[in-house]
């Protein structure tokens, strides 16, 4: 008899591990543990999505005839651990094998690497095929190359998927369509609301547990209307090509004050947790191209997310744990201000995006890169305190996919392993691509002083503090003559208006 673990993240029934198993006699064990719902305090609504669609699952699987054990948190003998659970579950059965689909997080992989000796059975650990990329067939197109940049991998995904292709190459004659992809918000745009569903019996029970067991957890869980079943996950799907795929390409990069949800697909939640597979969104994009239903320039850029960068990241991370978890290239070592928790804070671009996240566990790429990660990266905040709070705070996060984009992208702290250079960025660039400045206390026009937005100095602080590490870098170059024109008064400016807001951030005072 054989005990099959299902992780929660790995929410399909074409999961690996299920392939080969007696449905009648085998044991699926699945469990909601507190040591995982606690390594990093999750927000509360990613912990009721998880569990939820968990539920779900294990209610789909037992329907189809599945032996399932489905151990619940508030279980008076749940041991709190998935190796607690595992080992219950052997004392009590004719156990003799272990199977599982390789979990996502180094941490846990190298965990269950050693459950062998620990329960005296050998333990397999299948390879996740819902992925479109292997960690060994990227490890073998990184060999010997100089530079791993996302673009060339992406290329060679397209051509072994064969996605957006014709006889000729890709079709459009691009690769890439990102230069189309950066409108600044207009006036007048109808964005259309993201998919809801009420929460049933189910997920109901749910969101009482986590409000009795994670009350101190970062988080509204309220109101929740995640999809919780693939049929759901589905139908998130086929609103988001109907209704917002069109015009996502032209305004991916935008953000409104009070439209969180933009045009975007909000899938990542679906696909990290299994209930989406990447081949068949990118197939519904293609397909919504062909029949005319949206633009290259949106189903391209959408495809990417998905073929490129997601199966990108996630190479990244297999390739270069667990050495890249420590990575902080730029030496940054500022504590995360409490305003991260809060949002309470004057600058209105950053009090929007804290509170989008404290909301609904979600915000969308160039919220977290250009707005919350931007002013990690040029206030110097130390790499395991942000990692930790982008990996708690959203619904979609899980560490293969989180670190990549945090340490690399965000932060630079990898120092180029990822980007060719640093997401940095002044006041202008959020004034363009957002109308948050309209309503801030600080003004966007203004370099120096109270009055001036802090990511105008701060930009300058970070370029100048950071100038031993990057200037040396061929994609700086340009910032870095900028700032050997300035005047030794203006950069007296710019240092003695960092200090003053690092002084009040180091007190806890409200900026």
């Amino acid at each position: 008899m054989k005990l099959c673990l299902i992780l929660g993240d790995q929410l399909s029934p074409t999961l690996s591990s299920l392939t080969g198993l007696d449905p009648q006699n085998d044991i699926l064990l699945m469990c909601e543990v507190r040591s995982e719902a606690t390594y990093v305090k999750h927000h509360k609504k990613k912990i009721a999505f998880v569990f939820s669609a968990m539920r779900h699952f294990a209610k789909k699987l037992s329907g189809e005839g599945y032996n399932i054990r489905y151990i619940k948190y508030d279980d008076p003998n749940n041991t709190g651990s998935l190796i607690g659970e595992v080992a219950r579950i052997i004392s009590q059965n004719a156990i003799t094998a272990v199977v599982l689909t390789a979990p996502g997080e180094h941490r846990l992989k190298t965990e269950i690497e050693g459950w062998p000796a620990t329960l005296n059975l050998p333990v397999t650990i299948k390879e996740d095929d819902r992925f479109l990329s292997t960690p060994a067939e990227f490890a073998t197109w990184a060999e010997g190359r100089r530079q791993l940049r996302m673009e060339y991998f992406y290329r060679e995904m397209r051509r072994k998927y064969s996605v957006l292709m014709d006889q000729n190459g890709p079709i459009g004659g691009q690769w890439n369509y990102d230069a189309e992809n950066r409108k600044p918000p207009g006036s007048g745009l109808d964005v259309p609301d993201t998919f809801r569903v009420q929460p049933d019996e189910i997920t109901q029970e749910v969101l009482a547990l986590v409000e009795t067991h994670f009350p101190d957890h970062f988080g509204d869980l309220l109101p929740f209307h995640f999809a919780v079943t693939r049929d759901q996950a589905v139908a998130a799907l086929d609103q988001f090509i109907a209704k917002r795929l069109n015009l996502f390409g032209d305004y991916q990069d935008a953000m409104i004050q009070n439209e969180p949800w933009m045009y975007h697909s909000h899938i990542g939640f679906y696909l990290n947790c299994g209930l989406l597979t990447p081949l068949e969104c990118i197939e519904r994009a293609e397909a919504a191209y062909h029949q005319g239903m949206a633009p290259l320039n949106a189903v391209e850029g959408f495809i990417r997310q998905i073929l490129g960068w997601r199966e990108y990241v996630r190479g990244i991370y297999w390739l270069k744990m667990p050495d890249y978890k420590s990575a902080n290239f730029l030496e940054a070592k500022r504590p995360l201000p409490d305003f991260y928790w809060t949002a309470d804070t004057q600058m209105n671009c950053m009090r929007q995006c804290i509170t989008e996240t404290k909301q609904n566990a979600y915000a969308h790429h160039i919220q977290r890169l250009m707005v919350l990660g931007n002013f990690a990266l040029i206030a110097g905040l130390d790499p395991d305190e942000v990692n930790n709070w982008y990996l708690l705070v959203y619904a979609d996060a899980y560490e293969w996919v989180e670190l990549p984009n945090v340490t690399g992208m965000v932060l630079f702290a990898d120092g180029g392993q990822l980007a060719s250079k640093p997401y940095v960025a002044s006041g202008a660039y959020i004034n363009k691509m957002s109308n948050y400045c309209r309503a801030c206390k600080y003004k966007v026009s203004v370099k120096n002083g109270p009055n001036a937005c802090p990511f105008n100095y701060l930009y300058w602080d970070f370029i100048g503090r950071n100038d031993g590490k990057l200037r040396g870098n061929p994609r700086m170059g340009f910032m870095y003559k900028s700032l050997d024109r300035m005047s030794a008064e203006k950069r007296q400016e710019i240092q003695d208006d960092s200090h003053r807001f690092f002084t009040a951030i180091d007190a806890n005072e409200k900026v």
